[in-house]
Order: structure tokens, then sequence, then C-alpha cells
């Protein structure tokens, strides 16, 4: 088994090094156009060689597409075209990008659609590139396979394997409904970190009297406040409608607080925050 990952980062590094080391395949093939980054990946040992594009796509068996989702989305269709080019009726690519609807959109009517499984693997941190990649990232997350009626039984089977090699739980749902659940559950998690960021930053001009009063729940809170821009401005403007939609909803949730705060209306204030705890029965 051959694995191509196109892009070392935290998600392609972390599966490269799992894939191989836990046997799912004898060899990973890395494709990165980064200089550095490829350098990186190549020192760290995340892919057994560093290839072209076009080299990957030959030699794999598995494609991952580990871009984000704005290259992603053109980059699928090509290697879907390079399939049907070279009559390659076993190969599959997947991609594991955090938004679904738009990428399996562009490919919906390809005539080499059944090789593609569209998976989202629910994990990562808020570092980037190969240097944050590592080992047992995925333990115990849940993956999301998207809209596999449109994919061929045997290669969704194939795809489960792997995330299965990687202790990943699958979750199977329509790219619309991921979309909607991955608003809420990731990406206004995001915007209201970069949010409360730029707040403090506006407020506190000096760095150092945040970094000496930073406590644990501000650093929790803030934590994604440091992911890449190059990752997440694709993401939210691919899933624009249902991130406005939770930041609305956001919104008036602030403004419930804000309100009552400013009414001195302490019951009102306990009661918002005994709504919020019952969130205890989801997450612990």
């Amino acid at each position: 088994m051959i694995v191509g990952i196109i892009g070392m980062g935290l998600i392609g590094g972390s599966m490269g090094i799992d894939l191989k080391g836990r046997g799912f395949a004898d060899q990973i093939l890395g494709v990165e156009n980064n200089p550095v980054s490829a350098q990186a990946a190549s020192k760290l040992g995340l892919a057994d060689e560093l290839v072209s594009y076009e080299e990957c796509i030959k030699r794999s068996d598995i494609i991952v597409i580990s871009v984000p989702v704005s290259a992603a989305a053109k980059m699928l269709p090509d290697i879907l075209n390079h399939f049907e080019k070279d009559g390659s009726k076993d190969k599959i690519v997947i991609d594991t990008c955090s938004t679904k609807a738009h990428i399996v959109n562009s490919v919906h009517y390809h005539p080499m659609r059944s090789r593609y499984v569209s998976t989202h693997p629910m994990a990562g941190t808020e570092y980037s590139g190969p240097w944050a990649a590592m080992p047992n990232l995925f333990d115990g997350r849940a993956c999301i396979f998207a809209n596999t009626e449109d994919s061929d039984p045997k290669a969704v089977k194939t795809i489960e394997k792997m995330y299965d090699t990687l202790n990943m739980r699958p979750i199977f749902m329509d790219a619309e409904n991921h979309d909607v659940h991955t608003a809420y559950v990731s990406h206004i998690s995001h915007v209201t970190s970069f949010a409360l960021a730029l707040t403090v930053l506006d407020k506190e001009k000096d760095e150092k009297h945040i970094f000496d009063l930073a406590s644990g729940g501000f650093s929790s809170t803030v934590r994604l406040a440091k992911s890449s821009a190059d990752m997440w401005v694709p993401i939210l403007t691919q899933n624009r409608d249902n991130v406005l939609k939770v930041i609305d909803t956001y919104i008036d949730k602030m403004k419930l607080f804000r309100d009552a705060i400013a009414d001195y209306d302490s019951d009102k204030v306990k009661e918002l925050i005994g709504e919020a705890n019952k969130i205890k029965r989801i997450i612990r």
C-alpha cells in the first residue's frame, strides 16, 4: 500500500507518521510545494520520499489531499481527471477539509466520482506546518464521512480501515449537514477566539502585562487565535452562510449577558450561567 499525502502540515504529516508506523502503509509519498516545509518534512521523516504532484498521483494507491479547502477544491477535479486519463480504476482520493459541501459538489458529476471518498478527521491543534505534526493526533477522535453513497463501497471500506488504523470512529452524514454542525462546534470557536484576541490586544497595548495576567482560562479560550489565516480564511468563506447564522446567534446570547450585567440583574446572569452549565451533559 502506497499512500501519497499532498500537504505535509499538521494533519497530513501526523497522518503519515501513524499510517506508516502502524503498518497500514508500506510507503508514504509526500508532496509539499513550500521549500522550507518540504525540507522540514524530509528531516522529520514525515514521508519516506518527497515527490512531485504528478508522481504522487501516478504512484499512490490512496491520495490524501491535506491542503486548505480553497486549493483542495481545485485539486480534487484535477486528480480525478488524472484517474480518468490513466484508466486508474482502483486508486482512491480523499480530502481532509473542514468544509464539505463545496468540494463534494465540485465533482458530483465527474465520471470518476466513485473513486473519491470525502472525509473530515475532527482533530488538530492551533499550530500548523510540518513542525506541528505528531503521532497519536487522531486517537479517539471522530472522522466524518460525507456523501458516501456517491463513492464506491469498496473504496469507502478501505478508507474506513485507514481511519480505524488511526483509532478514529466514523460518523456518516450529508455534506450540507456536516457544514452546519461544524459551524457550531468548530468554526464559531475559532471566530470567537480571534475576536477575543483582537479585543484584548486593542485594550491592552502592553503585551507583557497580558502575559503576566493570563490565567489558564484565558489561555485556553484564546488558544485558537494562533491558528493559521491561510487555513481559516477559505473555511470561513466557503461555509459563509452557516457561520453567519451561528455568529448572529452568538451575538444574541452575548447581548443577553450584556443587558443583564448592565441592569445589575444578578438573577438573570445566574440564570444564563445555569443554562450554559447544561453543556456539561455533553462535554465533560
